[in-house]
């Protein structure tokens, strides 16, 4: 079955996409605005800003800006990842326990995800895919087995005649 060319904006995203590390800087930055958000809560949900308030909102703004910049700026993405990961594990002084873990654990997980992105990497092929392209090799090597031993028998053939 020929595949017919994608077109349209889904798939125009889908390119853009795989050309990034696009998981790891969205919940990097996910993980920047889940922090901020915690430190607008009211005040009963407040354990504590730190540092008279400053870096509680700037390590939080490092880390979306990061993410941010991850996902529009992918050849920098050591570099953001490393940056994100120290301010994620920052924010666990200096805002209420790193956006209540949850903050934090995005933040750590998404830096993981972009340090660990290989952008030469060969696209993945889904379990199905690989099979099919599996039992097309067997088929063309069972054929051109068949092919060889049906030579060879004309061969012999050939030679008995002689």
């Amino acid at each position: 079955m020929p595949r017919r060319p994608e077109q349209g904006v889904r798939s125009a995203f889908r390119r853009w996409r795989a050309r990034r590390p696009f998981w790891g800087g969205l919940l990097l930055a996910l993980g920047g605005a889940e922090i901020l958000l915690t430190e607008k809560a009211s005040l009963k949900v407040v354990m504590h800003i730190g540092m008279q308030g400053l870096a509680g909102y700037l390590l939080p703004v490092v880390m979306l800006l990061c993410g941010l910049l991850t996902l529009f700026s992918p050849s920098q993405r050591v570099f953001y990842s490393i940056i994100g990961v120290l301010t994620s594990l920052g924010t666990w002084i200096t805002s209420n326990l790193g956006g209540f873990f949850v903050g934090l654990l995005l933040g750590a997980v998404g830096s993981c995800l972009v340090f660990g992105w290989l952008p030469d990497q060969e696209p993945r092929r889904s379990r199905r895919r690989r099979r099919q392209d599996a039992r097309a090799a067997e088929e063309a090597s069972a054929a051109e087995g068949a092919g060889a031993a049906a030579a060879e028998a004309d061969d012999a053939a050939e030679a008995v005649r002689r």
